[in-house]
Parts: structure tokens; sequence; C-alpha cells
């Protein structure tokens, strides 16, 4: 499949205009604690990869710096604790500069276990959407809530499935959105 394409204006030396092609890039971001967040969005990250988008996958404390000049959308995710997101994830969005990412796509996951979704206790992924709204960046879906059975998992049946489902009705969102 060839890569999604999309021209940045770079200015020429010569007349100040121009532009070049060049691939869209996203990051996908997660923390873990028992791998099953880390499965999720490596999952998402390599649907969308299939789909011809460029994408770096990261573990949240792996994040050194992150420049919205490098990167076209953000994902990111964290396990559903105590009804919100990790202390490492509240932490890192609060280095997302808004000013930077104001306007540029994102989708926020979460690993949640069934009792918490059913009682609507909160969710990681809720408040990560709220948090990077407040920013003014754009949510390009509802959020991703994958089940986990117990605290340590496994992840339910079917939930690697789901997610490939919601990743590609993300790159096709993406790709809608380079077009428009």
């Amino acid at each position: 499949m060839q890569p999604l394409l999309e021209y940045k204006k770079i200015p020429s030396p010569l007349t100040g205009e121009g532009r070049v092609r060049v691939k869209m890039k996203g990051i996908v971001i997660y923390d873990t604690t028992y791998g099953n967040t880390r499965r999720i969005g490596e999952t998402i990250a390599e649907t969308l990869k299939a789909a011809g988008i460029e994408v770096d996958t990261f573990y949240v404390k792996d994040v050194k710096k992150l420049s919205a000049g490098d990167y076209d959308f953000l994902v990111i995710g964290s396990p559903t604790k105590f009804g919100t997101m990790s202390f490492t994830v509240k932490g890192f969005l609060g280095k997302v500069k808004g000013e930077e990412w104001k306007y540029r796509p994102f989708a926020a996951f979460d690993t949640e276990n069934p009792e918490n979704i059913e009682q609507k206790q909160g969710s990681a992924a809720e408040k990560i959407a709220e948090k990077l709204k407040e920013k003014q960046m754009s949510q390009l879906l509802p959020v991703l809530k994958a089940v986990v059975l117990d605290w340590k998992g496994p992840l339910q049946e079917g939930e690697i499935e789901r997610t490939k489902k919601y990743a590609g009705e993300l790159a096709a969102k993406l790709k809608k959105e380079r077009i428009s």
C-alpha cells in the first residue's frame, strides 16, 4: 500500500514559497502496568502502518521530547486507575504545548475492567481527551475503551480485533482530514 502523502509549505530561498511532498507521520504513546495497554497501543500503531501511515510508538516514560513539528497527529492511552489516567500520563500531558498542537488531530484509548465501564466510574481515555481538547486539539473518534478482565488482565476476547477496527476507522479519518 502506498504511504499517505501530504504537501507541507516549505519556504523557497528564492521566492519564499513552495511545497514539498512528505509522508504523514503520527505518534502513539501509552503507559502500561501489566502490558495490556501496550498491546492496544501497538495494535493501533501496526494497523495505522498497514494503512500506509508512518507511526512512532513509545512507552510514555521513553518519550524524551514531543514536537508538533515532527508529527501530524497524536494517539495516547493509559490504563484506567481509580477512574482516571496514570500519574505518568497526566504529567506527560502537562508537557504537551497547546500552542504547538492546536487543531492537530488526536485519539485516546484506555484499558478498563468491565465493571468500571458498566458503572461509568471514570475513564482514563475520557480524561485524556478532555485535557487534549483543552489544548484545542481535534478529537477524530470517540475514545476506545478496551476491556481487561481482572486487575492484571488478560484483555477480553475480541479486544484486539475491536482495536484493529477502531484503528482502521482512525486511518480513514486521518486520510479524509488530509484531503479536505
